[in-house]
Order: structure tokens, then sequence, then C-alpha cells
């Protein structure tokens, strides 16, 4: 394949089944500690059960701290991200709240056993960082101050509707808006991060930065850095 930007070159591609992985996670060594790197890749039907056994991996291996990557995640299920919430929060704690256009509201808590909760930890966000991402990430930093490192989120949380009429056209109506525990309008603001770190699209292009790579990836290496 040809393809033509600032420049032209020819790449090579393979038919083959291409598998989208939703959790990856190893053990980074940083400064004499040892840090759970967690990658998660999108909010779906499996994430849960693939997150138990991450987790239970976690617990019974050395490490000292977490970081919880959600950049370029584009979200997914509401419950799966309350779920993952369970984790590393106590029960009862508020995760998101529903805000419909007559300020009334609907609340999800937590209804896990926190047993990642004692675990030092720093989330990675961007600008692909959306929905069920951005209510992970909105919970735990708003409610034990989890520090969020990176770029500001997409800002994807609104609650839409599908209107069905007899003509057989639909429309699709925004009905309410998630909040996070402090409050805030992920739709309207989205998530800023409190350490801000950007990449530079031409560096990753010319292979300069690899995400995930530590060493090669300076919003990895600063969350690694902060989590120790």
């Amino acid at each position: 394949l040809t393809i033509q930007n600032s420049a032209t070159k020819d790449v090579e591609l393979i038919r083959d089944t291409i598998k989208v992985p939703t959790i990856e996670w190893k053990l980074v060594e940083k400064g004499g500690k040892k840090i759970a790197y967690i990658q998660i890749f999108s909010f779906n039907q499996t994430v849960n059960s693939e997150f138990r056994k991450v987790a239970e991996e976690i617990l019974k291996s050395d490490a000292d701290a977490i970081v919880l990557d959600l950049r370029n995640n584009p979200g997914g299920l509401l419950d799966s991200a309350i779920n993952l919430a369970g984790w590393f929060l106590d029960k009862g704690k508020l995760v998101v709240s529903e805000e419909f256009g007559n300020s009334t509201r609907n609340e999800f808590k937590s209804d896990g056993n926190g047993a990642l909760k004692s675990y030092p930890m720093v989330i990675l966000i961007n600008g692909g960082s959306a929905s069920a991402s951005e209510i992970l990430a909105g919970a735990l930093h708003d409610n034990k101050g989890t520090r969020l490192v990176g770029i500001k989120s997409f800002g994807k949380g609104s609650v839409q509707e599908l209107q069905k009429y007899d003509d057989g056209s639909s429309l699709k109506v925004t009905i309410a808006k998630w909040l996070t525990p402090d409050g805030i309008s992920i739709s309207e603001t989205g998530i800023e991060p409190d350490v801000k770190v950007e990449i530079d699209a031409k560096e990753v292009e010319a292979g300069n930065i690899e995400i995930g790579t530590p060493g090669k990836d300076p919003q990895l290496d600063k969350a690694l850095d902060l989590v120790r």
C-alpha cells in the first residue's frame, strides 16, 4: 500500500484476523518499586471478567502501586465502569450521577470489594478517553484524589434516547448528562488532568515515541515517577 502524506512511502500489509485485546497488564520496575501497569482498551462485555482476573493476579504479585492507562479508550458499558470502580472504592461511594433537564438525578454507586483501594495509583487520560473511561477516571479522582496525567479527555458525557415515529423515521435525543461525584459535567468540560503532559504526534509517527513503552512514552514515564 502506497501512502502519501508529506512524503510517499510503501507499507506491506498482511491479511490476517485482527484481535483487539480488552485489558493488558505487566509489572514495571521504577526506582526500586514494582508498579502494575494496566491498559484498558474498551469497556465491553468481557471487561468485567477480564479485570477480575487481572486484579487477582496483581493482588498475588509484588506490585507496590498501579498505573491505570485509559488513553484512547472510547468507553462502552456504564455498568462496567461502575463495576471496575468498585475494585478501587469502598462500597456505596458515588461513581457518577445522571442529571435530567428538570434537575432530577439518578445516582450510581460502587458495589465492589475495594480490593485494590490501598495501592497508590495514577491514571492516564487523553483526548481519546471518552464515556465510561471518563466516568471511571472522574470517580477515582473525585473520591480518593487519584492523580490524572496526560491531556484533557474527550468530553462524551451525554445520555441519549431513540424516539421512533409512525412514518418509520427516528430521532436520537439527548435527555441527560453525566456528572462526576464532584458535580462536574463530563460533556461540558471533559476531565482535566492534574499533570498535563502532551505528546507530539509527529514524534510518534517518526517512531521516537512508543505509547505504552516505559522510557519511550513521556506520559507513562511521568505517571510512573508520580506513583512511586
